[in-house]
Formats: C-alpha cells, structure tokens, sequence
C-alpha cells in the first residue's frame, strides 16, 4: 500500500468517525449539543482537522442525513420484500417508515427536519436521496390508481408517513393508535 493510499484510507476512516459521533451525540442530546468543538473533543482531533473534512455543522448533518437515506431505503425494502401483496407490502413500508423514524429521531431529523444543504427533489439530488425515494416509489407506485402519476403519489402518502412520525414523536397523536392510523391510510389511498 502506498502512503498515498493509506492517507486516503485514514481519511474516510476520520470521516466515518466524525460522522458516527456527530450521530451518536444527537441521538443521545440531540443537534444543538453537536457542536465542532464537542466533536473534535469526542473525536481526539482538533477542529482544523474536523474542518478538513467539513465545512461546518451543516454539511455533518448532510452527511447524516445521506447515511440516513441508504438505512431507510434498506429498512423500507427489507420490509416489503417480506410480505406478499401490492396492500400488504404498503401497509409493511408504512410501518417500516414510522419505525425508522421512531428509532432515529435526529437522523430523521437531519434527513427532513434541519439544514444540511442537500437537494431535494432535484436534478442534483444526492443519488442516495434518490434511492430512499425509490424505496418509496417501488411499493406505492403499485398503488397509486389509474391515471394518477406515480411519483406524485408516492409524495403524497410520503407527506401523510411524515405528518404521522412527527406529529407522534412530538406527542401531538397518541401512540397507541399508530396501527389504527397506518391502516386507515392504506385503506384510503391504496388503490388495488
């Protein structure tokens, strides 16, 4: 291995640490304890080695939020691959979405809720933004109805998961009922 090499390997390595950390310590106190001074801290590196790798805050978050959007995307697929049926597979993705969002709550809120400078919705989005909409598409795209487009669609029941996680995490919906809700969402919107 060169050095050349080995630098590089070392500097994904301090990436992925950063990254991990800056996750860990909004999962534990949540973004606004994310600082870089924290993070150089936790990491044993000093900021100037931490602005080498990020501009600030709101790219570490972007970084989150990315990994975020590859973990949803597998979780999203794993539950659907797992049932059969065009409905049995939305009401699977739906509760799939809803416990990712309950699970990591600042990883959902750095995909959705904070700055971290990523496109959405747009030619350059981030291809693994992308993906986690596919992951959406693939299984609802089956439901969307005749004439309806199924990006839209997929938008739409998105928004719906979305207003669901949030408005639950924030203790505005009852828990208990989150079963009751996602099946009536897909009764309603699921076109089979």
């Amino acid at each position: 291995m060169s050095v050349q090499e080995r630098k590089q390997r070392e500097r994904a390595e301090r990436e992925r640490l950063i990254v991990a950390t800056a996750r860990e310590l909004a999962e534990q106190q949540g973004w606004d304890a994310v600082t870089t001074r924290r993070l150089a801290e936790r990491i044993e590196y000093s900021q100037p080695v931490l602005y080498s790798h990020f501009r600030g805050k709101r790219e570490i978050i972007g970084a989150v939020a990315l990994q975020g959007a590859a973990e949803m995307a597998v979780a999203v697929r794993a539950a659907t691959s797992a049932v059969d049926g065009p409905r049995a597979r939305v009401a699977a993705l739906a509760r799939a979405y809803l416990d990712f969002a309950a699970r990591n709550p600042a990883v959902y809120d750095a995909l959705f809720q904070l700055d971290g400078g990523l496109a959405y919705a747009q030619e350059d989005t981030p291809a693994p933004l992308k993906d986690a909409f596919a992951a959406l598409l693939e299984t609802l795209g089956e439901v969307a109805g005749d004439g309806v487009d199924p990006s839209l669609f997929t938008e739409t029941f998105w928004a719906s998961l979305h207003g669901l996680a949030t408005l639950t995490r924030e203790g505005r919906l009852p828990p208990e009922h989150t079963e009751r809700r996602v099946q009536l969402l897909v009764d309603r919107l699921a076109v089979v």
